[in-house]
């Protein structure tokens, strides 16, 4: 089973290129289940949500739709001292559990993250706060893409995140790889420029794939596909709405 979507959902500079203009922000996320069976929710990594609001986002998407629930950037980005949050945000999972619309959590950490094995204990220590649940991590060294740590990610049955990111040292190259029931593809874009020097965050992000670009992927999708239970595959190249059409076109190429 393969779920398309963005990460993300909620941005101002959609309205006139996705949402319709005069839309109430109320309306976005039923607006945007309509066209997109999975929605990877980032605003989890910046603070967590009242239940309330999470409960009215998972009434207003249909059946058969899942979250991918990106883990709070105190577990990913801070990591010292941080136990408390991981009861809090095992209680902004719970919604998501009970309506059965969990797909996965993913924590996605920094490139200054790097192998050793003191941030290795780290993740099995993620993995046992977070009991059963099924973790996708996204590395952004590519010091981890080690053949012991795939081993060790397929022990635990924790996922690995493949990425289709910019050619640049140290980043991850674009692997199909799969360490769990879970396959997990995420498009950043490929923007050199703006990877490592920008004003905004948003920049880093700012880029059209071609038809040709997302082509490269196929092969890969369908392999990770064949190998796991489900495969969630989100564009993060949110600007402007370019992460719809680059998912708009591969669901396309997947028909």
């Amino acid at each position: 089973m393969i779920y398309l979507g963005t990460a993300g959902f909620s941005y101002n500079d959609w309205v006139g290129n996705f949402y319709p203009r005069g839309m109430p922000r109320r309306e976005w996320i039923s607006y945007y289940a309509r066209e997109f069976n999975a929605l990877e929710l980032n605003a989890t990594f910046y603070s967590l949500p009242k239940p309330s609001v999470l409960s009215s986002m998972i009434r207003k998407t249909g059946e058969g739709f899942l979250f991918s629930v990106k883990a709070n950037q105190k577990i990913t980005h801070q990591r010292e001292g941080n136990r408390d949050i991981f009861v809090a945000f095992s209680q902004v999972l719970q919604p998501f559990i009970d309506s059965g619309k969990l797909g996965c959590v993913l924590a996605q950490f920094p490139y200054s993250f790097g192998f050793n094995r003191r941030n290795r204990d780290y993740l099995e220590l993620l993995g046992e706060q977070l009991g059963d649940l099924p973790i996708v991590f996204e590395f952004r060294n590519i010091q981890w893409l080690r053949r012991d740590v795939f081993n060790w990610l397929r022990c635990y049955n924790l996922g690995f995140c493949c990425v289709d990111e910019p050619p640049l040292p140290r980043l991850l190259p674009p692997l199909a790889e799969v360490t769990s029931n879970i396959a997990y593809v995420r498009f950043h874009g490929r923007n050199i420029a703006k990877w490592w020097q920008h004003e905004h965050a948003y920049e880093r992000y700012d880029y059209t794939y071609s038809e040709s670009e997302l082509k490269e992927w196929l092969p890969k999708i369908r392999k990770l596909n064949n190998t796991a239970e489900k495969t969630f595959i989100f564009a993060n190249n949110h600007w402007r709405g370019q992460a719809v059409n680059a998912i708009r076109q591969l669901r396309l190429m997947l028909d």
